[in-house]
């Protein structure tokens, strides 16, 4: 062969004639076996490993942290619903997707965030068990919008191995509230509560039930003994009074129901035996005419659900959802001893954020004749 050197010409003879004597071998032991049923050979069958759970540390968290903020950025700066949705799950899911219409609805940018130094609350959780989660409290501020600075305290979940870290839930601190204390141990990760700790003075599963309580029926329920007064307790019960006596003279009626979330609750332990418990309710709420025989009456479209709805109420009622967040300080349960002349514990919602993610104009219900 041109360019091809060998050691000597019988080394290709040789080669040919090995060649030749396996291909013969072959095709006799083909003959041989022809007529006969062919046996069986085994398969290999090859299996998916499963994705190996990564340890939630304290630089994962980091690393996640500004991973979302990075990429929440990128959604926001390009008007990309989709993208901003890839990046938010439970609540923040309804209300991310809400503000992105808002926006285009209005035909104003999204709103993009800054965000400071962030403390982050790393819970030692064993690596196989899910959801996986962490607590970030940020300062946080509107871009454009000065002296907007508020501290969020945001939520983030891991359901699954090889899944996306997102953002579950996000509320601020309000103005004159003090953060508590979370408990860390050397190495700095916190602790984390179950959801039916006797410890404190509400179980955290339950702190959700006894806002929306409350907020049904005011200072004088007896939820209120173990909950402090304030705008997103009481103050919802009022607001809910003063709409039905500002539509009653406009023919109109209003009706608000608070409920708990299927969302998760995330809970730490703070100085002093207590709690932060970080949960969601719902807020719906019905406006009608109050004469539903007449068909002409309806209900006029508020202006923050306009984006939400076609400019049109088909029957005599608007139907709105709102998600709501917040972050509740749940105090160590008094022992039997203590509090002797003093006024016992409350807990206190510290920190809200949410707002309307859905409204609709059902058809009139027809009555049975």
């Amino acid at each position: 062969m041109p360019g091809e050197r060998l050691g000597s010409g019988g080394v290709m003879n040789t080669a040919r004639r090995t060649s030749l004597l396996v291909v013969a071998v072959s095709l006799v032991a083909a003959a041989g076996c022809a007529g006969e049923r062919p046996e069986a050979r085994p398969t290999t069958v090859v299996t998916a490993t499963a994705e190996e759970p990564e340890p939630l540390t304290l630089d994962v968290a980091r690393r996640e942290f500004r991973t979302f903020v990075t990429n929440e950025d990128v959604a926001r700066a390009a008007g990309d619903e989709r993208l901003g949705l890839t990046w938010v799950s439970d609540g923040e899911s309804a209300l991310t997707a809400a503000e992105y219409r808002k926006a285009a609805f209005d035909g104003d940018p999204v709103r993009r965030y800054e965000y400071g130094t962030p403390e982050l609350f790393v819970p030692k959780l064993k690596p196989e068990v899910y959801p996986q989660w962490f607590v970030a409290s940020v300062p946080r501020s509107v871009r454009g919008e000065e002296k907007s600075t508020r501290t969020a305290m945001m939520a983030f979940v891991l359901r699954a191995p090889g899944e996306r870290w997102t953002l579950s839930l996000a509320s601020q601190l309000a103005p004159k509230a003090k953060e508590p204390e979370i408990v860390k141990d050397a190495e700095g990760y916190a602790t984390a509560l179950t959801t039916s700790d006797t410890s404190v003075l509400i179980r955290p599963r339950e702190v959700p039930g006894i806002q929306a309580t409350v907020a049904a029926e005011g200072p004088d329920s007896v939820a209120a003994r173990v909950m402090k007064a304030g705008p997103v307790t009481t103050g919802y019960y009022d607001k809910a009074r003063k709409a039905k006596r500002r539509a009653k003279p406009k023919g109109l009626t209003v009706e608000t129901v608070i409920t708990a979330t299927p969302y998760p609750i995330f809970q730490l332990r703070t100085e002093n035996g207590g709690g932060l418990v970080l949960y969601s309710l719902f807020r719906n709420s019905v406006t009608g005419v109050r004469d539903k025989e007449d068909a002409s009456a309806k209900p006029p479209i508020p202006p923050e659900i306009e984006h939400l709805l076609d400019g049109t109420v088909e029957g005599n009622e608007i139907h709105v959802s709102e998600t709501l967040q917040f972050a509740a300080y749940d105090p160590a349960r008094p022992k039997e001893e203590d509090g002797e002349g003093e006024e016992p514990p409350k807990a206190d919602v510290i920190a809200d954020a949410g707002g309307i993610y859905k409204a609709s104009t059902p058809p009139p219900r027809k009555t049975p004749s």
